[in-house]
């Protein structure tokens, strides 16, 4: 069937996609995402810059600890599922009621149980400071309706991601207005945090919603203890993985707060917020062409690393086409978002911009890990990095403040995505592929 809207594309493109159904629906599920990820850049913009500015650097820094602390155990609740759960998916969808069944009973018991261990971690780190730990208990309770995250994955091994839009971004939106009433009502920092546990539960039902409207059911699913040990034994690596990944990008910030104070925390993070603004690109459009990827490896070698090398390409480009321009305007960009208060934080947004260019390349070779299967290897990579970013958070944080821990994350992501590549023999390959998209990312 026709998409209406190839009529409106130039005729150069409507040549390329006519009668070819499968790229149509990748283009169009690309298409879904970044309308999604845009509408959250643009508002989550505007309403996470009022919040920033309502709260100022030292309140604003007590959130945004909190957020890091719990990230760092968000990976865990996931177990790392995400991309092994859609290849399950593609490769048999007829088992899809079984698959997702015991991936949604997997999600939700390591979502209880990493939720209790985050309130014992915040209680035995800061025993006195009662604000903190609301505030990590509020954030953390998401984890637990991230289990319904798993219906996500059979859309994206449809690539139909239309239907996780529409649940996500009316969560989205809807609290984004909570969020402006409680700037306008001065609201207490805690109601933040609660709004953001609020979003993930709404958007959670909007999930259910629209996987019912589809015409599926989630009683339909049931959960299986042979395929529950499968799914851990391809995903064990990729929940140390991810792990060490929500380390090397938070550990910053809650280093920050324990070493110099929640003020810096604050200043560092509003410059963290601009560049992971960007972070939905990558996400985007992995989640799109995973699947292709996936295909390509069963059909032969050739098909398969041309297609990731020009993922690998076109994922390069889009990082120098961020960072460059964002380079020179940083300081403006601050000093008119945030105003003076936030201005130190133009400097390390100049600098931290560069991350995007190797966060890219790194979520671009995921999906030749996953599809290989070579978690371990992920693990590895990642691992690496992480470590690099601790030590060096180590030594220039105390130095420095907030740029020292900017010079220590650009230096971990360069590590994790392409510099590790030629310390271990398999992925040399790689690493001269991923050299190839940064020296000359070819597009076209």
């Amino acid at each position: 069937m026709k998409k209406f809207w190839i009529d409106a594309l130039p005729p150069f493109l409507r040549k390329k996609l006519e009668g070819r159904q499968y790229l149509q629906n990748v283009v169009s599920n690309i298409g879904w995402l970044f309308a999604e990820k845009m509408v959250r850049m643009g508002v989550g913009l505007f309403v996470g810059v009022w919040v920033a500015r309502f709260l100022g650097p030292e309140q604003f820094g007590y959130l945004s600890y909190a957020l890091a602390f719990v990230s760092l155990f968000s990976a865990v609740a996931g177990l790392g599922l995400d991309g092994i759960v859609v290849r399950e998916l593609v490769r048999d969808p007829a088992r899809k009621d079984e698959i997702l069944g015991t991936a949604f009973v997997l999600k939700f018991l390591s979502g209880m149980v990493t939720f209790l261990a985050v309130l014992e971690a915040i209680r035995l780190l800061r025993p006195t400071d009662n604000l903190t730990f609301w505030l990590v208990g509020i954030s953390a309770g998401g984890m637990i309706f991230n289990a319904f995250d798993t219906i996500d994955f059979w859309f994206q091994s449809l690539v139909q991601s239309k239907y996780s839009v529409v649940a996500k971004s009316s969560a989205f939106l809807l609290i984004s207005v909570v969020k402006v009433a409680l700037i306008l009502s001065d609201a207490p920092l805690i109601a933040f945090a609660g709004a953001g546990f609020a979003e993930i539960v709404i958007g959670s039902l909007g999930l259910v919603m629209t996987y019912r409207v589809s015409g599926r059911r989630i009683l339909c699913w049931k959960s299986n203890l042979p395929v529950a040990k499968r799914l851990l034994k391809d995903s064990w690596p990729l929940i140390f993985s991810g792990v060490a990944i929500m380390i090397y990008m938070r550990i910053d910030q809650v280093m920050l707060g324990e070493m110099v104070g929640s003020r810096e925390v604050g200043i560092y993070s509003v410059a963290v917020q601009l560049v992971e603004a960007w972070y939905f690109i990558p996400g985007v459009i992995v989640s799109s062409v995973f699947p292709s990827i996936v295909e390509a490896k069963e059909m032969n070698d050739a098909i398969y690393y041309e297609r990731l090398q020009k993922l690998y390409n076109f994922m390069a480009f889009m990082g120098y086409a961020v960072a460059i321009p964002v380079t020179f305007l940083a300081g403006w960009i601050i000093r008119t978002l945030y105003g003076v208060a936030f201005s130190a934080a133009g400097p390390m947004l100049a600098a931290l911009i560069w991350s995007i260019l190797f966060t890219n390349l790194g979520v671009a070779r995921s999906t030749f890990l996953t599809t290989m299967n070579w978690t371990r290897v992920h693990l590895f990579t990642v691992t690496l990095g992480c470590v690099v970013n601790v030590v060096l958070n180590y030594v220039f944080i105390p130095r420095y403040g907030g740029m020292g821990a900017v010079i220590a994350s650009c230096i971990a992501y360069w590590v994790a995505a392409h510099g590790a590549c030629f310390i271990y023999k398999p992925l040399h390959k790689t690493g001269h592929m991923l050299t190839k998209a940064i020296i000359y990312p070819r597009v076209w």
